[in-house]
């Protein structure tokens, strides 16, 4: 038991929701695009509105200079519209696709 507890310091500042110390130029690059895309696409909405959860976990995430492990789980149609519309945006800027916070996890 002891050498689980000596594991859990030793792993525990590495865990993966912790955001990264010192974002480099790239990324930095890569969410102010991505918080160009959201706001450009928020503003332009023609429909249904994303849902608030969404919203929230959208900016919280970019609040964070994109760097948070922050689950943005689309539920509604506008969700996922609003989400495959920034997938497409952000790969027409050279991200990939894996830089979208999109991801619906587990309780």
């Amino acid at each position: 038991m002891r050498r689980l507890g000596v594991l859990l310091v030793l792993v525990a500042p590495v865990a993966p929701s912790a955001p990264a110390a010192d974002p480099d130029d790239w990324s930095l690059s890569k969410c102010a695009l991505y918080r160009d895309a959201w706001d450009w696409a928020v503003s332009t909405l023609d429909g249904p509105a994303p849902s608030d959860g969404f919203v929230a976990a959208t900016e919280a995430f970019v609040a964070s200079d994109c760097t948070a492990r922050v689950a943005v789980c689309p539920v509604t149609d506008a969700d996922f519209s609003l989400a495959n519309m920034l997938t497409v945006m952000t790969m027409s800027e050279g991200m990939a696709s894996t830089f979208v916070p999109f991801s619906c996890r587990d309780s």
